[in-house]
């Protein structure tokens, strides 16, 4: 059978390979599913192929990276599609539709990655300004056309690419942050539940804000009125702002990050809630530990950690880590209170997540008399779409407990 000629090169899944998973809506492609020769393995990194399966018949579109484990991303299952600003911009069309369905303000995760059809394509909105972390090679070749799609559509002056994080480095993709189009001065003030955050777009933290825990920091406030908060790798005030802003009586940030806490404190101010706010810098394990020989307690703390399991090689460490922080936390919880609990790590499921949670709180609380209920399971809000066939974009999780006598 004679090969037909294409623009593009042609890589072709191995016989076993599922192709089905492909049609059916998978978006990745692992570099051992695949025919490599040196040809394939030569292909530039973002480059553009045609996939097909065993018997030569085109699957779909895809991105490959040979320096990745993920060698191929799919793209489009359209065998004429062209990826250009048209293409990114009916996307983003689509994604929009579904932001201003659900916001009545400029702030939110615009693009989801794979969930929105853009592999390994963050996109978060801030007013006016759009930073986007290309995490996936073909991004980083196609950012002018992404760029220009995002102006066009979104109405944006301000496009800021920023490419830092371990997702970049999985890619074989350097570290860079730059302006592409418009500028960026300072911090910009992001309203959200009430509350107003302070995002650093060019030096911060991924882009700048964590847009993922809205729903749970709605969640927070309704426990808060009146309360003492403390608020455990809080970045730029998490939920103290929103506890803040919910009528808590005093809320204290922690987090080993001074440029962070400094944010979090122009919040506050932002907010007219500077005389009820307080930081502390440290290590959080430690400062957990300093809290209780200190004899402090609060009506509500919230620890929400970086990922701890990033990928499954460190699952276990991980599970170790959510146990720690459970039960270091929980004896600061007065009986009454309440306890939040938090993971990014889409290596810990729900199950296993809870699991470490349920076992560090009977450890920190248990010999004192006391248990917990768990009252709410939250996840990321809706302007973060989970995709069906790709359990890693359901990252987050959010336990909330009440300790009880």
């Amino acid at each position: 059978m004679t090969e037909p000629s294409f623009s593009i090169p042609t890589i072709r899944l191995k016989p076993k390979s599922n192709a089905r998973a492909i049609r059916h809506g998978a978006p990745w492609v692992y570099d051992n599913e695949l025919v490599t020769d040196r040809r394939t393995k030569s292909l530039a990194p973002g480059s553009l192929a045609r996939l097909e399966d065993a018997e030569r018949n085109f699957l779909a579109l895809v991105a490959v990276n040979p320096n990745s484990r993920i060698f191929a991303r799919v793209l489009d299952h359209s065998e004429t599609a062209e990826v250009d600003q048209d293409w990114f911009a009916a996307r983003i069309v689509t994604a929009l539709a579904h932001r201003e369905t659900l916001f009545d303000a400029p702030f939110y995760r615009l693009i989801h990655a794979e969930s929105d059809g853009l592999p390994g394509v963050v996109v978060d909105r801030f007013g006016d300004t759009c930073v986007v972390q290309p995490n996936a090679a073909w991004a980083d070749v196609l950012i002018a056309p992404l760029a220009a799609a995002l102006r066009e559509v979104t109405g944006v002056s301000t496009v800021v690419m920023n490419g830092t994080g371990r997702a970049r480095g999985l890619e074989g993709l350097e570290e860079k942050t730059e302006i592409l189009s418009g500028k960026v001065e300072g911090p910009l003030p992001v309203p959200m539940n009430g509350a107003t955050y302070m995002a650093d777009l060019l030096g911060g933290q991924k882009t700048g804000l964590f847009y993922d825990q809205r729903p749970n920091h709605a969640f927070a406030q309704r426990l808060v009125a009146g309360k003492r908060v403390l608020d455990i790798f809080s970045h730029v005030g998490g939920f103290a702002l929103a506890s803040l802003a919910g009528g808590a009586s005093s809320a204290l940030s922690v987090d080993s990050s001074a440029p962070a806490l400094d944010l979090a404190e122009q919040g506050a101010a932002a907010m007219g809630k500077s005389d009820t706010f307080s930081t502390r810098r440290g290590d959080a394990f430690d400062v957990l530990t300093a809290l209780a020989e200190e004899g402090e307690t609060f009506d509500v703390v919230i620890c929400d950690p970086p990922a701890f399991a990033p990928n499954k090689s460190s699952l276990e460490k991980g599970l170790r880590a959510y146990e720690r922080v459970a039960r270091l936390a929980a004896p600061l919880v007065r009986e009454g209170g309440y306890l939040g609990l938090c993971s990014c790590s889409h290596a810990a499921d729900l199950d296993r997540f809870r699991g470490a949670c349920n076992r560090g709180i009977g450890r920190g609380v248990g010999h004192l008399g006391r248990s917990a209920q768990l009252i709410h399971t939250g996840f990321a809000g809706a302007d973060h779409p989970l995709m069906p066939q790709l359990a890693e974009s359901g990252y987050l999780k959010a336990l909330f407990y009440r300790i009880v006598a």
